[in-house]
């Protein structure tokens, strides 16, 4: 077991985002996709740092900065529209893996709730993107 401090600043959001998405650039299922669609991964890590910074602690740059529903849509027409149930349900539970392995609080328990509400709608979205596009 790691650390179990609670996410407090920036500096835990990206030990978050680092370590969370070293395991996302391996794993079978996400690996292929994200490594085909992120070309710089230090500005992708940053810009994601900024958007759970803005989400977690309410504050950072990220503010008005961010609209995931499009870009998610993008990447699954990118992907010939492979992006499935599954691709979700292995993102999150990686996420939930990376937060209790080294987070315990307030702040890591509402990056699981966010995580898992974001993560239906993201779908329900591409889904609905999909429907509409036929």
């Amino acid at each position: 077991m790691g650390t179990t401090i609670d996410i407090k600043s920036r500096k835990e959001v990206s030990k978050l985002v680092r370590t969370f998405y070293a395991k996302v650039r391996t794993n079978q299922t996400l690996g292929p996709v994200f490594n085909s669609i992120v070309d710089d991964w230090e500005i992708h890590l940053e810009r994601l740092t900024d958007f759970w910074e803005m989400i977690l602690l309410q504050t950072g740059p990220g503010a008005g900065k961010f609209s995931p529903v499009p870009v998610h849509k993008e990447v699954d027409e990118k992907m010939n529209h492979q992006i499935s149930e599954t691709h979700f349900n292995t993102w999150l539970s990686l996420w939930f893996e990376t937060l209790e392995s080294q987070f315990k609080g307030e702040v890591a328990d509402f990056a699981k709730q966010h995580a898992h509400k974001m993560g239906h709608i993201l779908f329900f979205k591409i889904m609905e993107g999909r429907n509409t596009a036929k």
